[in-house]
């Protein structure tokens, strides 16, 4: 009798990579080495810390600061510049390094974790992300390092760095106080470093490069730069300065008056808050507004810039600018009775409006249902629990101080939030899918339904 063959999807891989990279990380945190105090930490506060950190989400449940040794912030950052690249990233990387040649299934691996659509140009590419990504995050520390070396010494060039990988990862945990960056919340310096590093992290690899050559095109040539970008580049930047802009606008009208927040501010301290809470809501997580006191408009403008997110193929969560604007895209389409979805002179495929329906429906389904758990574990209100669930399934990091009090239960269900949203959906519905898909010719019959 023949031995039945189990085969591994690349889905799997990436699921299981994120998974083995979380279970080494709350191995190493649980011990007694990686604590401030020298005492082991519970598995399960382990597990939520390493969890946060690969899954660049930023909810904590005990403060980074205090809690960790320099050992423990060591594993953070590792975790989060991991999470931030994908494992899978990291071992292309190394294989690289060590001039390993990649085969066709290390080409597909990588293909699947950064959603490309072509296999061609990916060694080039690998190459030019991780180097990209340490050139920025070895600036972004330079700059910090200004403010947070005369504050606290020698210690803040550790912080800078730490501070830096964790802002272009859009993990937003930071070891620099346990109130986020409220202490720098009047800082321009923090406020300019820390809002460029979430936007370029975010904004998504594909338009670092396709802005670059662009650039070189019009130096060379009389072109238009944002005719000549591709019509991803064009929807991610166009998505990304209306949402960042249109929700600084919205922060700041409905927290103008507030004195738990910005009240007292000047009218420019007033704009440089409302903009830093638009920018870290898109999955950055670092805080200089107190989030708990947010009116409730402001946090519903939150939630929905959230559950959005960054762009694909960079370092944020959500369900990405580009789905969102398709999304939006084919209702106009479908008010408008026209059969094909257009942006900028150019019509979108099917399967296009397809996915980006089903990655909204997934993470829609993952919040309502962490929501609802959540809800039956904790008696706190309803605006705090889906604060908590969109923030985890985003992996924005951003919490109205909820994290800290949950229980066991509740910990577990944010965890396991945590990790379906870093993963995605996509990801999660190709792993988790039996059998192969249906190939056959023959179709079933059309029949019309009512919708709407």
């Amino acid at each position: 009798m023949k031995k039945r063959r189990i085969r591994i999807s690349t889905a799997h891989i990436i699921l299981l990579s994120f998974l083995t990279a979380i279970l080494i990380g709350a191995l190493l945190l649980s011990l007694p080495i990686s604590s401030a105090d020298g005492k082991p930490t519970s598995f399960l506060d382990a597990l939520f810390t390493a969890t946060t950190s690969t899954c660049v989400t930023g909810l904590v449940v005990t403060p980074t600061v205090s809690s960790w040794s320099i050992f423990g912030q060591i594993v953070i950052l590792m975790l989060i510049q991991i999470g931030g690249l994908g494992v899978i990233t990291i071992m292309a990387g190394l294989m690289i390094l060590l001039h390993k040649k990649m085969g066709i299934g290390d080409r597909l691996l990588l293909q699947d974790a950064f959603n490309l659509n072509s296999l061609s140009g990916l060694v080039r590419f690998v190459k030019r992300v991780v180097t990209g990504t340490l050139i920025i995050e070895g600036i972004g520390a330079l700059f910090y390092m200004t403010v947070f070396v005369p504050d606290f010494g020698a210690k803040g060039i550790w912080i800078s760095v730490f501070t830096s990988v964790s802002a272009f990862c859009n993990a937003g945990i930071d070891i620099i106080a346990e109130n986020s960056l409220c202490d720098y919340a009047l800082n321009p310096v923090i406020n300019i470093v820390t809002c460029a590093l979430i936007i370029v992290g975010g904004i998504g690899y594909i338009v670092w490069w396709d802005v670059l050559r662009c650039l070189k095109r019009s130096r060379k040539r009389k072109v238009r730069f944002f005719r000549d970008l591709t019509l991803h580049s064009k929807i991610a930047i166009t998505t990304t300065l209306i949402l960042i802009l249109a929700g600084a606008a919205a922060i700041f009208a409905f927290e103008y008056n507030n004195p738990q927040t910005m009240g007292n501010y000047t009218l420019f301290q007033k704009i440089e808050a409302s903009l830093f809470q638009s920018v870290t809501t898109r999955t950055a997580g670092f805080a200089t507004l107190p989030q708990e006191n947010l009116t409730n408009a402001s946090a519903i403008v939150c939630l929905l810039l959230m559950f959005i997110g960054g762009s694909p193929v960079g370092t944020a969560g959500g369900i990405k600018t580009v789905t969102f604007a398709v999304m939006i895209m084919a209702m106009i389409a479908s008010v408008r009775n026209k059969e094909d979805v257009e942006a900028f002179g150019r019509r979108l495929t099917k399967q296009t409006v397809s996915k980006a329906a089903a990655v909204t429906c997934m993470s829609f389904i993952i919040v309502f249902t962490s929501t609802i758990l959540l809800s039956a574990v904790t008696d706190a209100n309803a605006l705090d629990v889906i604060y908590e669930t969109v923030s985890a399934t985003a992996t924005v990091g951003l919490s109205r101080n909820l994290t800290a009090s949950l229980g066991s239960i509740g910990k577990l269900i944010i965890i396991i939030t945590m990790y379906f949203g870093r993963v995605g959906p996509i990801s999660l519905a190709v792993a988790f899918k039996r059998g192969k898909d249906n190939q056959n010719i023959v179709r079933n019959p059309v029949e019309e339904i009512s919708v709407g």
